[in-house]
């Protein structure tokens, strides 16, 4: 009889935890999922400058620095090792207002990634500049 009521039990307990719940929604991933490396976002540069540099390793050669609020156009993501740590870095393009640059690469940490532009220039206006 316990033997019974123990496998009756285990049943119920099966059949419950199977059914779907009304509050679940299918995963959708994004259009343009970060790893496919055509596009990531847009960036706005929270440090108060950051340097781009020619290539995503602390001693690259610098192409220039972009200021607080600067929007960039990110197109790849890398990781680097760094003394035993990893460091995202992104590579970025575009025309920069007082640089004569139009790509490289900058630390992760020194910006904040948007999806959209106009997400990032709405961030950008709001920063003290």
């Amino acid at each position: 009889m316990r033997l019974q009521a123990l496998i009756f039990v285990l049943l119920i307990s099966l059949f419950s935890g199977c059914r779907r719940s009304s509050e679940e929604l299918p995963v959708r991933p994004p259009v343009t999922h970060p790893l496919t490396r055509e596009f990531i976002g847009f960036g706005v540069i929270t440090a108060s400058f950051a340097h781009l540099l020619n290539e995503p390793d602390p001693a690259g050669l610098s192409l220039g620095h972009l200021r607080l609020g600067t929007v960039v156009r990110i197109v790849e993501r890398r990781p680097f090792a760094n003394r035993g740590t990893i460091e995202s870095w992104v590579l970025v393009e575009g025309n920069y207002d007082e640089e004569n640059i139009s790509r490289g690469w900058l630390q992760e940490n020194s910006l904040e990634i948007y999806d959209t532009e106009s997400r990032a220039r709405t961030a950008s206006r709001s920063m003290s500049l």
